[in-house]
């Protein structure tokens, strides 16, 4: 049974029931669901489907390629040595097929593009000369290496420029869907623990088919991470390098945004790093960004030059505060029970978790229709201007003249807002007020766990959002 994906679904069947051919790109990062969205929205019925391999070279990648030819029903004259050749077989193929439509499925395209060989010319003639021609193709080409399917194919500079009749960007699930899986599978979890195990591996679906009936969300987590033969064990080790051709200064990057909750700017990227300032540090900076494993931002009143790149992986965050030193406890997870360490990384989790879900808390503060911009913000102190120095991780920057600034705070029972942190709260108001200028009200805005408790403090607060906001 498929999880949420009606609008991917809709579009899938849909392009069945006309009288052209149509080229699909899907993609999205690993383990987000693009096979199993295709295979469920066509019930696994193709006239040709093939896989690339992971690790093959050009004879390894025809070799398989003709083996998926042969299960669709091809008899060869003799075997293609080039990818021109093979792509000869999927016409035949198409042109032996009683189907009223042709769906032809290949997945994991990148990993067939091995070096010097002909296959994004063998592709683009498929489609331009053959494909296009006809009025039964359908054709979806698949890939987790997002930026080789943006660069290759959604943003083709050659033959294929302009070519794709539709394309779809496959996003993790949110909370919402995720509770929606658990209850499909009989799972039973509340939405605390919902938030708990989605603050490590976030939205992607495959890791929450590793959860357990019978089995309590610690019992869980231990098993799919920490006991010797945990599936999910060494994730982390192919998570970029099956994204990633060489994966070595995606890391570094990588690894050092990890070191700076706020992010870091280009130049502070160059700084920490051993990387070159050249066009190819951006390349790999957008690519990190359209897989999903960080977010570029500018603060509040800067302009582009001033972008910040922020690490947001879920998986990734959680790998290195405690996987990366490969604990050798079998019930690590268990035993981090009020540990401080664990109490620190939820509040920074959590935090995450609610950037993940910006459209669930415009819904609750009923600006779901407003433009808006998601900024973070940070100044330091200056005595002699009454700027106190502040941090300031989301700001909801509205065009109807506000601003709301929000606190992220996990808490297991209603939050208390103290008289410390009211302190923090009014003084973030006015060095946002003092060091930007600007024009905009400014609304403080909590957004909590379980909702705020009421005392001497709480009515200075002018919004709350809580958790079952956040599975809207």
């Amino acid at each position: 049974m498929i999880i949420g994906r009606k609008e991917e679904i809709e579009l899938l069947q849909k392009i069945t029931k006309d009288d052209r051919s149509h080229f699909v790109a899907v993609y999205g990062r690993r383990r987000v669901g693009k096979t199993f969205l295709i295979r469920e929205s066509y019930d696994y019925k193709f006239t040709f489907q093939h896989a690339g391999l992971s690790d093959g070279g050009l004879k390894d990648q025809l070799f398989a390629f003709t083996s998926s030819l042969k299960d669709s029903g091809y008899k060869f004259k003799r075997k293609p040595e080039n990818w021109l050749e093979a792509f000869e077989g999927l016409k035949d193929v198409i042109r032996d097929s009683q189907e009223k439509k042709k769906i032809i499925f290949i997945d994991e395209l990148s990993w067939m593009d091995t070096p010097k060989c002909d296959l994004m010319i063998a592709l683009e003639n498929f489609w331009n000369a053959f494909a296009s021609a006809r009025k039964d193709v359908i054709l979806i080409v698949c890939a987790s290496a997002t930026s080789w399917m943006l660069s290759k194919v959604v943003h083709n500079k050659g033959g294929l420029y302009n070519r794709l009749t539709e394309q779809i960007q496959l996003q993790v699930f949110s909370l919402k869907e995720c509770e929606d899986f658990i209850k499909s599978n009989e799972l039973a979890f509340n939405r605390i623990q919902i938030l708990q195990y989605y603050m490590i591996f976030g939205g992607v679906p495959f890791y929450w088919s590793f959860l357990k009936k019978g089995l309590s969300l610690v019992q869980n987590i231990d098993s799919i991470l920490f006991e010797k033969n945990a599936p999910l064990k060494k994730e982390f080790e192919y998570l970029y390098a099956s994204i990633f051709k060489n994966p070595e200064v995606y890391l570094k990057i990588i690894n050092v945004l990890g070191t700076k909750k706020i992010g870091m700017t280009r130049e502070e990227i160059i700084e920490n790093t051993d990387i070159p300032n050249s066009g190819d540090l951006t390349v790999k900076l957008d690519e990190l960004e359209s897989c999903g494993f960080i977010r570029k931002y500018n603060a509040f009143g800067m302009k582009t030059k001033g972008s910040i790149f922020q690490l947001i992986d879920n998986f990734t965050l959680f790998y290195y505060k405690f996987l990366e030193n490969y604990p050798t406890d079998e019930h690590y997870w268990a035993n981090q029970i009020n540990n401080p360490a664990l109490n620190n990384w939820l509040g920074l989790a959590f935090e995450r978790v609610c950037l993940e879900h910006i459209k669930q808390i415009k819904i609750k503060l009923g600006i779901s229709g407003v433009h808006t911009e998601v900024n973070s913000w940070s100044c330091k102190s200056d005595a002699e201007k009454g700027i106190f120095g502040s941090q300031i991780d989301l700001l909801i920057v509205r065009d109807d003249q506000v601003i709301n600034l929000c606190e992220m705070k996990y808490s297991e029972t209603t939050y208390t807002l103290k008289q410390e942190e009211d302190e923090k709260i009014r003084n973030r108001i006015s060095d946002l007020a003092t060091v930007t200028e600007t024009k905009h009200a400014i609304f403080p805005t909590l957004i909590t766990t379980y909702g705020l408790a009421q005392n001497g403090y709480s009515s200075n607060i002018q919004s709350v959002v809580t958790l079952d906001d956040l599975f809207v």
